[in-house]
């Protein structure tokens, strides 16, 4: 056995549907980018394009998204020589799995599938005749396609948030029932990693940061744009000199996820001596932009080269489909779809 098939598979999905904000970056890329850089895991981040199509319709939007996204991925320090990163529409076997997988998955299992459900509840609250009204197959049957992308790598470890969990176990059951029907240890049964410790940032109302809520700060906004949206966060009415209590604030959580322990003592020993908001929102803007100002300069020029992305990308790919295009030959052979000499 190499070296390489040794390590410990960890593989991460980005979907290309909206901007890199704030909450994303501490969420997920920061924790991601530093798993890529230890030599003991083999990590695969991709571009989640294909899922992209099940909730956007806008190509310009897809396409702007996946630049901005690998942009800001290697913006932010992602180690292209460790990690595999690609283009999950670059590697063409995904989808071929995604079908096989499809013809030992229970419709049953994807029935119970969350999103499934929730769109359905949501036509019978609104008294739609047809529960599947404007339910798309691509909706129905992601999961199918998410376990293709996990198994197809066999990954050992998949992050994820807690409303993920569902998929990897669903991830789980596919390969488990493709191994039992086809007499082999084909696939490798993900474990779903969740990490309680990565902070979960609220965005400019107070509510979980997100696209879905239009209340995000994009990572990479110019100086004066990220000013005008950190004076938006919204604060209660406590006046200078008031006694503030950081628990449970915006501006307060933000402010943690990018500054030292130090740093963050010091600010909440500010709020007990009644720091007015707007100094607040001041010191915030600093921390931010400090930390960002090199990024954002890396990400702006990545941004006017994206011959320079796409060729990165490509070679991604290329080491992908190195293990896909073999593998798969492997499953082809194993349900009868082998070649004949």
């Amino acid at each position: 056995m190499s070296a390489a098939s040794q390590k410990t598979r960890v593989l991460t999905g980005i979907t290309t549907t909206g901007t890199p904000h704030l909450g994303n970056y501490v969420g997920a890329i920061k924790p991601a980018i530093a798993a890529s850089q230890d030599p003991s895991v083999q990590s695969y981040y991709f571009l989640a394009d294909l899922h992209a199509l099940i909730k956007c319709q806008d190509p310009q939007r897809v396409q702007e998204s996946r630049l901005e996204i690998a942009a800001t991925w290697l913006a932010l320090g992602l180690d292209t020589d460790n990690a595999i990163f690609y283009r999950q529409s670059d590697i063409p076997e995904i989808p071929e799995l995604t079908w096989m997988l499809s013809c030992v998955c229970a419709k049953g299992l994807m029935n119970r599938a969350h999103a499934y459900k929730a769109a359905v509840a949501e036509n019978e609250a609104a008294g739609n005749q047809d529960p599947d009204k404007g339910i798309t197959m691509g909706l129905f049957g992601y999961p199918v396609l998410m376990a293709a992308d996990i198994l197809m790598f066999n990954a050992h470890k998949v992050p994820v948030g807690r409303d993920q969990i569902q998929h990897i176990e669903m991830a789980r059951d596919i390969g488990g029932r493709y191994n039992h029907l086809f007499k082999g240890e084909y696939f490798t049964l993900p474990e779903a990693v969740v990490d309680d410790e990565v902070a979960v940032l609220n965005g400019l109302d107070g509510r979980k940061m997100s696209k879905s809520y239009n209340n995000t700060i994009p990572l990479f906004v110019s100086e004066k744009k990220l000013l005008k949206l950190v004076r938006k966060i919204k604060t209660n009415s406590l006046e200078p000199g008031e006694p503030k209590d950081p628990e449970g604030c915006t501006l307060f959580q933000i402010y943690s996820a990018f500054a030292s322990r130090e740093e963050r003592e010091a600010m909440r020993a500010e709020y007990a001596n009644g720091i007015g908001w707007g100094e607040v929102k001041n010191r915030l803007f600093e921390q931010l932009d400090t930390q960002l100002r090199e990024p954002r300069e890396r990400y702006q020029a990545l941004m006017e080269d994206p011959g320079h992305i796409e060729n990165v990308l490509q070679k991604g790919a290329e080491r992908a489909r190195a293990e896909a295009a073999p593998f798969m030959d492997k499953l082809r052979q194993a349900v009868g779809l082998g070649r004949f000499v």
